[in-house]
C-alpha cells in the first residue's frame, strides 16, 4: 500500500493582532525556512525513495515542498484541491473586526466549526470534499507501495484527518497540526495513521524569528495555528 506523508508548509511571517489570513500569499520565516530545510533533510533520510511531492498552489505551501523535491530529484505537482480554506469575506479582518460584523458566527467557529458557512466563503465540508478529490488523485497517481509527500495547510490537514481516521468534522479542532509537522498514513483500503503531527525532526531547527508572532495564517484555534 502507498505511505502517504502529510505536511503542513514552516512557520510563516506573523500578523498582529490575529487575523483570518486563508489565501493570503505570506512568506516563510527564517525560522520557517529553518523548519522546511529540518523537514526536508527528514524526509530524504527517512524515506530517499519518496516518489513524488504534491503541493497547494500557495507560496508558502510551494517553497516547503520545492525543498522536500529538489533533494530527491522530483518537481513539484501542484493541486489546487489543496488550497487553504477560503474565509471569503473574513480574509484580512482581525478576529475582533470579523466578531463585530458577524455578532456569534466567529464564536461559534471556534466551538462548532462544522456548523459555520463563512460569509462568501466555504464550509469545512465543502473543504473536506475538495481535498479528500485532491488527495484522492494522488494516490490513484501512485504505484502499489510507493511513498509520497503532499505539502498542505493546518485545515486542509485537519479535514484530512478526520476523514482518514473517521472522525466527524465536529472533532475538527482536536487535531493539532504544528508547522512542518509530518503525518505518516499508510493508505489501502482503509487509512492507518502511523504518526499524528510529528515534530521530533525539528528539535534542532531555531525556535524563533526576533518579534514574530506565531504561525496563524488562518482563523486560529485552541492551538492558535491553523491554515
Amino acid at each position: 500500500m502507498p505511505t502517504l506523508l502529510l505536511i503542513r508548509h514552516g512557520h510563516v511571517e506573523g500578523i498582529a493582532p490575529e487575523r483570518f489570513r486563508s489565501r493570503l500569499e505570506l512568506n516563510l520565516t527564517a525560522r520557517g525556512r529553518g523548519q522546511v530545510q529540518a523537514v526536508a533533510a527528514y524526509v530524504r533520510r527517512r524515506w530517499p525513495g519518496t516518489q513524488a511531492v504534491y503541493a497547494s498552489p500557495l507560496s508558502r505551501c510551494q517553497d516547503t515542498a520545492a525543498a522536500i523535491a529538489t533533494p530527491l530529484g522530483l518537481t513539484v505537482r501542484t493541486m489546487d484541491g489543496l488550497n487553504d480554506l477560503d474565509y471569503g469575506a473574513w480574509q484580512g479582518l482581525t478576529h475582533s473586526e470579523a466578531a463585530m460584523r458577524w455578532p456569534g458566527l466567529v464564536d461559534r467557529w471556534f466551538v462548532a466549526p462544522h456548523r459555520v458557512h463563512i460569509p462568501d466563503g466555504e464550509t469545512l465540508l465543502d473543504l473536506a470534499a475538495r481535498a479528500s478529490r485532491a488527495l484522492a488523485t494522488c494516490l490513484d497517481q501512485a504505484p502499489a507501495e510507493a511513498t509520497i509527500a503532499v505539502v498542505a495547510h493546518d485545515s486542509v490537514n485537519r479535514v484530512l484527518l478526520c476523514e482518514m481516521m473517521g472522525l466527524p468534522l465536529a472533532q475538527y479542532w482536536r487535531l493539532r497540526q504544528d508547522p512542518c509537522c509530518v503525518n505518516v498514513i499508510q493508505a489501502g483500503v482503509e487509512f492507518r495513521v502511523a504518526l499524528l503531527n510529528g515534530i521530533d525532526h525539528l528539535a534542532d531547527a531555531p525556535e524563533q524569528d526576533g518579534g514574530d508572532a506565531p504561525a496563524t495564517d488562518g482563523g486560529a484555534g485552541r492551538d492558535g495555528a491553523e491554515s
